[in-house]
C-alpha cells in the first residue's frame, strides 16, 4: 500500500493541472476568438475607409514592385518570401474568423511553401528550382486565368489571392531570364561555361523534374488533403455547414450557375461530385504541368505568357469594378435599410 500510496498522490495532483491548463487553453482560445471577431467588425465599420486606403496602397505597391522587377529582379525573390511569411498567416487570421481556413490547405499554399523553402534554403539546388517553376508556371498561373481572379486593388483579400497565384511565376522567370546571380552560375570558375541555368541533360532530364516529379509531389498533397479534410475533419464540416472549402465553394458557384464544371462533376451522380471533382483537378493539373516544359526552353514564351497572367488578372479586376461591385453594394446599402434601429 505504501509503494502505492505516492503515485495516486501523483495522480491526483497531475489531474487538477491538467483540467487547469484545459481550461487555460480553452480560455484564450476564446479570448483570441471574441477579439478577432471584435476587429473585424470594426473593420466593417469602417470598411469604406480602409478599402481607399488599401486601394492606394495597392497601387503604390504593385507600381513599385513592377518598377523593382525591371530594375533589380535579384531583389525580387526576397520580396516575394517578405510577402509570404506577413500576409499568409495574416490570412489565417482572418479566414479563421470568417470559417474559410480550410482554403489554406488547398494545392496554391502547399506549393507556396515549398516555394520559400526553395529560395530560402536551397537557392542553388536546381532540381529542385524546376520543380518549383513547374508548379508557379503550371497549375498556380492557370488557376489564376480560369478561375477568374481579379486584381481589385481596393480589396485586400483579392490582391493577396491574385499574387498567391502570380508572384511565384515572376520570380522563378526572374530567377530563369533576368537575374545576375543566374549568369555567374552559368559560367562556374574553373569549368567550363554552360548554355543555361538550371543545366538540361537531356530531355528525358527536362521531362524528368519539370513533369513526372512535379505530379508525384501533387499526388501527395492530393493524398494529405483527402486525409485531412475527408477523414480526419468530416464531422467537423458535417456539423457546420458554413465552413468553407474549396470544394463547397466551386460546387455553390457552379451549381448557381449551372456551368460546364457543375455538369461534368456531376456524370457520375450527385453521389460521386467529390470524385469527379479530384478527376477534373488532376486532369487539369496534369495538362498545365505539360505546357511549362515549351515556357522554360521559350524566353519569347515565357515573356507573353507573363503578360497573359497579368492582363488576365487586370481584365477580370475591372470586370469585377464595373459588373459585380456596384450590385454588392446596392445590396449592401438595401440590407442596412431594412435592419431596424434599435431603441433607446
Amino acid at each position: 500500500m505504501s509503494d502505492n500510496e505516492p503515485l495516486s498522490s501523483d495522480n491526483a495532483d497531475s489531474e487538477p493541472s491538467t483540467k487547469t491548463r484545459r481550461r487555460f487553453r480553452d480560455r484564450s482560445k476564446e479570448v483570441l476568438s471574441k477579439q478577432a471577431v471584435k476587429i473585424v467588425k470594426q473593420a466593417e465599420e469602417h470598411e469604406r475607409f480602409i478599402n481607399k486606403v488599401t486601394y492606394l496602397l495597392g497601387v503604390l505597391g504593385f507600381g513599385g514592385f513592377c518598377f523593382l522587377f525591371g530594375a533589380r529582379p535579384q531583389a525580387v525573390p526576397v520580396v516575394y518570401c517578405l510577402f509570404y511569411v506577413v500576409f499568409v498567416p495574416l490570412r489565417w487570421i482572418y479566414y479563421r474568423v470568417k470559417k474559410w481556413h480550410y482554403y489554406l490547405l488547398d494545392f496554391c499554399y502547399y506549393a507556396n511553401t515549398i516555394f520559400l523553402i526553395d529560395l530560402l534554403f536551397y537557392p542553388r539546388n536546381e532540381k529542385l528550382f524546376m520543380v518549383c517553376f513547374s508548379f508557379a508556371e503550371g497549375p498556380l498561373a492557370w488557376a489564376l486565368i480560369i478561375w477568374r481572379c481579379s486584381l481589385v486593388f481596393s480589396s485586400a483579400d483579392k490582391i493577396v489571392s491574385v499574387l498567391i497565384h502570380l508572384l511565384p511565376g515572376l520570380v522563378f522567370f526572374s530567377i530563369r531570364w533576368w537575374n545576375p546571380e543566374t549568369f555567374e552560375a552559368m559560367r562556374p570558375e574553373g569549368t567550363a561555361a554552360r548554355a543555361t541555368w538550371p543545366y538540361i541533360e537531356d530531355k528525358s532530364f527536362l521531362w524528368m523534374w519539370l513533369f513526372l516529379v512535379p505530379l508525384a509531389v501533387y499526388i501527395l498533397w492530393q493524398v494529405l488533403y483527402f486525409l485531412i479534410v475527408n477523414v480526419l475533419r468530416r464531422q467537423r464540416l458535417l456539423r457546420d455547414p458554413e465552413v468553407m472549402t474549396s470544394y463547397r465553394e466551386l460546387s455553390k458557384k457552379a451549381k448557381k450557375a449551372n456551368n460546364v464544371w457543375w455538369r461534368l462533376s456531376g456524370v457520375l451522380g450527385d453521389q460521386n461530385r467529390l470524385f469527379m471533382y479530384i478527376v477534373l483537378q488532376a486532369i487539369f493539373t496534369v495538362a498545365t504541368t505539360a505546357l511549362t516544359v515549351p515556357i522554360f526552353l521559350s524566353y519569347e514564351l515565357s515573356v507573353v505568357f507573363q503578360i497573359l497572367k497579368i492582363s488576365a488578372s487586370v481584365w477580370n479586376g475591372g470586370s469585377f469594378l464595373i459588373d459585380v461591385m456596384p450590385r454588392q453594394v446596392i445590396l449592401k446599402e438595401k440590407k442596412k435599410s431594412e435592419i431596424p434601429p434599435v431603441p433607446i
